[in-house]
Order: C-alpha cells, then sequence, then structure tokens
C-alpha cells in the first residue's frame, strides 16, 4: 500500500503522526510519503521515507502553506493508495472531483473548542468561526473517511468512527525510580497548558533545591517569559525535543507536570502528557480537567490539584519530595496501568489494518468502520 501523510501544522517528528502512525505503516512494509514542513522545524526526514517539504502554517501566516500542500497532494493522489491528512487546514488543499484514493482524516482535537487558546487571531473571528469549523466537520464526514484522537469526539459527528487514542511506546522493563531533586514538564508550552502556572513553579521550588526542567517548543509571547527565568537559573527549558528523547529526559523525575487550564478544547481529551509520565514510572500532578483526574484518581498515581494554583502544585511536590515511598509506589502503579491499556504496539496493527482495509475498497465512505480501535 502507498500512503500520503500530510501536515502543514505539526512539527514533522509529531509523536503520532510519525513515531506511531508512520512508523506502524513502515512496520507493516508499506511506503510512506510525507508531506510536513522539514526545513521549517530544521528535520531530517526518517530513513525510509519519501519527504515532500512544505512551508509550515503558523499563526495567520497559512496561505503559502495551503498553496503548497494542495500542489503535493494532487501530485501524490496520483501515486498514492490512501491519503491521510492531520490538519482542518488541509480539508480545503484534497484533491476533489471522484478520480482520487480514499482520503482519511485524522482528527486529533476540537478545533472549535480550541480557538479560544489561539491568541493570533482577532476576538471577531473566534466568533464566526465554530460555525464554518463545524460545517466543515460535517462536510468531511460526507467526503472521507475519519479517524478520532478521543472517545467525545464522536459527538460531533453522525456516523461512529474508529477512534485511535493517544498511547505511547511503554518501555518493557519499568524505568529507573523517581529521584527528589527535579520536576519536568513534556510537551508544547502555551498559556492554555499552563506555562505561566509552570515558570512560577520553578521561582517557588528553587530555594527548596528541586529544579525544573520544560522539555518543548514554546508559543512566541512565552518565550520571553521562560528566557527570564532560565537566566534566574530557576528553571531548564530545553526547547522542541523529539519525543522519544524528551520522554527518556523525564525518567527519574519527582514529578511530572499537566497544569493544563480548563478550556474547552482539553475538557474532552486525556492529556498524552499524562499516559506519557506514568509510562516512564513518574508521579502525576494534574489540574482537574475531567479525563485526566478521572485516571490520576483511579490509579492512584499523582496528585490532582485545582486549576491556577500554584502554591497547591509547589506544596504537592514538597510532599512527594518527603515520601519516597509515596512516590515509588505511585510510579509503579501508573507504569502497570501504561504498560496494560496504553502501550501503542498493541493497537498499531489495527490501525493499519483499517486504513488497508479503507484502501482496497471500491465503494464510498462505509457507514461503520471496521471497529473502534481498542485500548
Amino acid at each position: 500500500m502507498r500512503v500520503c501523510v500530510g501536515t502543514i501544522v505539526h512539527h514533522p517528528e509529531d509523536a503520532r503522526i510519525m513515531h506511531r502512525q508512520i512508523r506502524a505503516l513502515l512496520d507493516a512494509g508499506h511506503e510512506v510519503t510525507y508531506i510536513a514542513p522539514f526545513t521549517h522545524c530544521n528535520v531530517t526526514p526518517a530513513p525510509g521515507l519519501r519527504a515532500v517539504d512544505v512551508p509550515r502554517a503558523v499563526g495567520r501566516r497559512r496561505r503559502r502553506a495551503l498553496s503548497a500542500a494542495r500542489k503535493a497532494l494532487r501530485r501524490a493522489a496520483k501515486e498514492s493508495d490512501l491519503i491521510i491528512v492531520h490538519d482542518i487546514e488541509l480539508l480545503l488543499a484534497l484533491p476533489s472531483g471522484r478520480h482520487h484514493p480514499p482520503m482519511v482524516w485524522d482528527v486529533h482535537e476540537d478545533t472549535a473548542g480550541a480557538l479560544g487558546a489561539k491568541g493570533y487571531l482577532p476576538e471577531g473571528m473566534r466568533v464566526v468561526m465554530p460555525p464554518l469549523i463545524r460545517w466543515a466537520e460535517a462536510h468531511a464526514e460526507r467526503r472521507m473517511h475519519l479517524i478520532l484522537a478521543e472517545d467525545a469526539y464522536q459527538d460531533r459527528f453522525t456516523r461512529r468512527h474508529p477512534v485511535v487514542r493517544n498511547t505511547t511506546y511503554v518501555p518493557p522493563a519499568p524505568p529507573k525510580p523517581s529521584g527528589a531533586d527535579r520536576v519536568v514538564y513534556v510537551g508544547h508550552l502555551s498559556a492554555a497548558r499552563g506555562a505561566a502556572e509552570l515558570i512560577e513553579l520553578a521561582r517557588r521550588l528553587a530555594p527548596h533545591g528541586v529544579r525544573t526542567d520544560l522539555i518543548g517548543a514554546a508559543d512566541v509571547a512565552i518565550r520571553p517569559m521562560l528566557r527570564d527565568a532560565q537566566r534566574e537559573g530557576v528553571l531548564d527549558w530545553y526547547g522542541y525535543v523529539p519525543n522519544r528523547h524528551a520522554l527518556r529526559m523525564a525518567e527519574g523525575a519527582l514529578a511530572g507536570l499537566s497544569l493544563l487550564h480548563d478550556v474547552p478544547n482539553y475538557r474532552q481529551s486525556l492529556p498524552t502528557k499524562v499516559i506519557e509520565y506514568m509510562a516512564r514510572g513518574v508521579p502525576v500532578i494534574t489540574t482537574p480537567l475531567p479525563l485526566a483526574a478521572s485516571m490520576v484518581g483511579r490509579v492512584d498515581c499523582g496528585t490532582i490539584v485545582p486549576f491556577g494554583d500554584v502554591e497547591a502544585v509547589a506544596q504537592a511536590v514538597l510532599r512527594l519530595r518527603e515520601d519516597p515511598e509515596r512516590r515509588a509506589a505511585m510510579g509503579a502503579r501508573g507504569y502497570a496501568e501504561a504498560l496494560n491499556h496504553y502501550n501503542w504496539p498493541d493497537q498499531a496493527a489495527e490501525f493499519v489494518a483499517q486504513l488497508e482495509e479503507w484502501a482496497t475498497a471500491t465503494t464510498g465512505v462505509p457507514a461503520r468502520p471496521r471497529r473502534v480501535l481498542p485500548v
């Protein structure tokens, strides 16, 4: 099977796109053409890929990236058995008419719900765009296959669609026990993801001898705050690090932080970083988003703190530091849960089989998928 994968929004090394889905396709012996912003992100394509470099869509600067992606997708359509795109923007770039391979949209988020966190959008645009986004989702459902990242996204569509959750690669053996001298955050840094709280937390923990490691790219508005805090010596900000390396850096931390705000796009999602911390045996400290709080509370693998309450986070960290047995037990429970229920290789074969079925179908979009993919 020849598969074309496209994104102009995500980093080419995105864990879901490159290290789970594309890797699963390559491991199954399929050919992959990957349309992504390699040069913009200073990424060398992985061996075995046919890479097509396009500009990245950043802020309101999207037209050039969209135009390049449209040309690349139309060329790829002539020689592909399936096209899968990862951005709602690319719905505008897909081949039209009847003579194209089956097309798939991997729905990563509640796009309308995420508008409030996009500071580059004028207020008026945040009002008029949700109905347009819902129309685009309905149009896409009629025209192509969908994959969803969360069960809750089913509510936005009329048919059932396969769910490919954001799981992770779980080490076959438990990682080293968590230490007592640092906390870690892995992921993009933005206001809605708690960047200001993470910086303030670092200032409060530094006098106690606890270092704060922040691993991830940051929004433009956040970068000066991070640089100032790093110059103060209260935290280490590493910038973007490929996911597999970032998670190795997280191992041995006192706690993994997920201080996301209470915004619509996060209420329906289990933050991937929560699963990633668990997979590395790191106790979790999370705000009370429904799925994150449910997971951490059920497994007893961390602490739930109020939204925006930096002092509560600091106290949770210091309590964990003083109780190594509790830390070790939380880390062990989280690791076992991740290994048994959130290990990507357990999902990969079913994901590839679903794409193979769609690629070989001779009819239009089916009323039902193969089945909702298990965790």
